[in-house]
């Protein structure tokens, strides 16, 4: 199967591409109000916030880890964002606090998975926990922090229209822009995939793989800041209790079915935004078809398992990726 991908010259991003157009040609042609000027709106807000969170995972699945803890690190952090400036503080100085708790939790992981050598799947998981329950046991006075009119000077990233274009779709695109530049344009980013083509290659070439395994979750913690404040803005409040819900598996579908594969070193933004057009897509027509959340769950799963099928043709473990353990 793997060589017939090949003769056809199709890798996973073009195919899940095609899909992508022909579910939303469908769609716009079955379901009425699909392609309504305001259901396309509001197709463009939802993804938004899951394209960026996936662009945060992305850097961390090509250098073969795993973050879990990213959906904690995105109603946390923004919430301590809210919670301060509505207490009086200086708006920046609020948005500094933010970003270094978001520093702080991505230093967590990365030094836990980079010196202590801890899987990444579990240290991410216990870390996610843990500043959930810091959220949870009494950083906040309520579970629903109130966006604050002090913020209002930033409310403008989830509010509002461009030229037709929600903002929120456009903090999507310039993080998109700031990830490309990154991986493909600098030194660090080529590091990444170094790392996640083959650790031992690249600790071997001279490259400081674990500096760069923290770099990679601290930039995943400042994404889910980042992805915070667009959601919080755009909804005018955060919400912390959504760490408990399947938000994360779906940012997984999002990176794994856009065709960044496991076992690292491939894939970039283009991946992300593929993924997240069509995850986007089905959901936002399950919506309009009234599929019950329970059933839109087990659809994802499925679709999930299947991307998780071609991802292990497509790429499959060589005995040097073999090497670099399990995530």
């Amino acid at each position: 199967m793997q060589n017939l991908f090949r003769n056809l010259k199709l890798d996973q991003q073009t195919i899940v591409a095609i899909i992508f157009v022909a579910i939303f040609a469908l769609f716009s042609i079955g379901l009425s109000g699909f392609f309504s000027v305001g259901n396309l709106l509001t197709l463009v807000r939802s993804v938004s916030v899951l394209g960026i969170l996936s662009l945060g995972m992305a850097i961390v699945v090509i250098g073969r880890g795993i973050d879990l803890s990213m959906i904690a690190t995105l109603a946390v952090a923004s919430a301590v964002v809210l919670m301060l400036a509505g207490e009086g503080y200086r708006p920046e100085l609020a948005l500094l606090a933010g970003l270094i708790f978001a520093i702080a939790i991505g230093m967590t992981n990365g030094f836990l998975v980079a010196y202590a050598e801890i899987p990444a799947l579990f240290t991410t998981l216990a870390v996610g926990i843990g500043v959930a329950g810091l959220g949870q046991s009494g950083l906040f006075e309520y579970e629903i922090v109130a966006w604050p009119p002090e913020l209002n000077v930033i409310a403008w990233i989830g509010r509002g229209t461009f030229f037709g274009f929600p903002y929120s779709i456009m903090a999507f695109i310039v993080t998109c822009l700031a990830v490309h530049l990154f991986l493909r344009k600098t030194r660090l980013g080529l590091f990444v995939y170094a790392l996640g083509d083959n650790l031992e290659a690249a600790r071997n070439s001279g490259i400081p793989t674990r500096p760069i395994i923290i770099l990679q979750y601290v930039l995943a913690a400042v994404i889910a800041l980042i992805a915070g404040l667009v959601l919080s803005a755009s909804s005018s409040s955060m919400d912390t209790r959504i760490f408990n819900l399947t938000w994360i598996y779906d940012v997984i579908l999002v990176v794994v079915l856009g065709g960044i594969g496991l076992s690292g070193g491939r894939g970039g933004v283009m991946n992300v935004v593929v993924g997240t057009l069509l995850i986007g897509t089905i959901v936002n027509g399950m919506t309009i078809m009234n599929v019950s959340f329970e059933a839109q769950k087990l659809i994802k799963g499925l679709v999930l398992l299947a991307a998780l099928l071609s991802d292990s043709i497509l790429n499959p473990r060589n005995e040097e990726t073999a090497k670099q353990g399990d995530i």
